[in-house]
């Protein structure tokens, strides 16, 4: 059964420790770590993660140099994370260095994380894309063309927005991943994202991973509301 990846968008490692106790020690999850946690608490709010059994995608978002970010991937693969990402507008040279920083440093007889890169935040609408970035295209074609230039890099697939599934599984090969954020159950608060869809939704549009956050952490019964999210992605009732 597919899990959602739950954003663990807290301050500090207490936070979630206490968010964690809603669940049953013995549920295997799937988190997401970010940037405001993990330049926190730094590597070792991996290792705490995973060695309660869960699968981790650290969401750094690398955007910088090659170099830099091929030896950063050196050490992020030896922290055992499922996934992590880039900035695809770092370009070619930056995404195949991040894959090759990530291949030498995975630990033998470990498997490489998956890397992914980001294309257009979901948080970004065409207008504040051309207005602001200066890209002329349309939201989608911008999206595209980072989706192919990334399976051109060698990458395991994306971060978009469900709504553009669709369109980069039309450029892209079978296996290409599309993670989605911005998933909201119905009748949720959209909050700062702009390009969101349901858990029903994105499963009918093909989404490889769901990301959800604030409707679960802020909800009164995570547990709960975390079970009918992933029913809901299963397509169980």
């Amino acid at each position: 059964m597919k899990r959602p990846i739950i954003a663990l968008d807290f301050k500090n490692k207490q936070e979630i420790a206490q968010f964690l106790t809603y669940f049953p020690k013995e549920e295997s999850l799937f988190v997401k770590v970010g940037m405001e946690i993990f330049y926190k608490e730094g590597p070792e709010i991996i290792e705490w993660l995973t060695s309660l059994g869960y699968d981790v995608f650290l969401d750094l978002k690398l955007h910088d140099i090659p170099n830099t970010v091929y030896s950063a991937m050196k050490n992020i693969a030896s922290l055992g994370v499922a996934i992590t990402n880039v900035h695809a507008v770092g370009g070619l040279e930056m995404m195949k260095q991040a894959k090759l920083g990530l291949l030498e440093g995975t630990l033998k007889n470990k498997e490489m994380p998956k890397l992914i890169a980001v294309t257009q935040l979901t948080s970004t609408s065409e207008y504040e894309m051309q207005a602001e970035q200066l890209i002329p295209c349309s939201l989608i074609e911008s999206v595209t063309h980072y989706a192919k230039l990334t399976q051109e890099a060698g990458l395991d697939g994306v971060v978009c927005s469900a709504l553009e599934v669709e369109a980069i599984q039309g450029k892209t090969s079978s296996d290409f991943i599309c993670l989605t954020p911005g998933i909201r159950p119905e009748n949720s608060n959209k909050s700062d994202q702009k390009r969101v869809v349901t858990p029903k939704q994105a499963k009918l549009i093909g989404s490889t991973y769901i990301v959800v956050g604030r409707p679960i952490t802020l909800s009164e019964t995570p547990y709960e509301t975390y079970l009918q999210i992933k029913n809901e992605w299963n397509e169980e009732k």
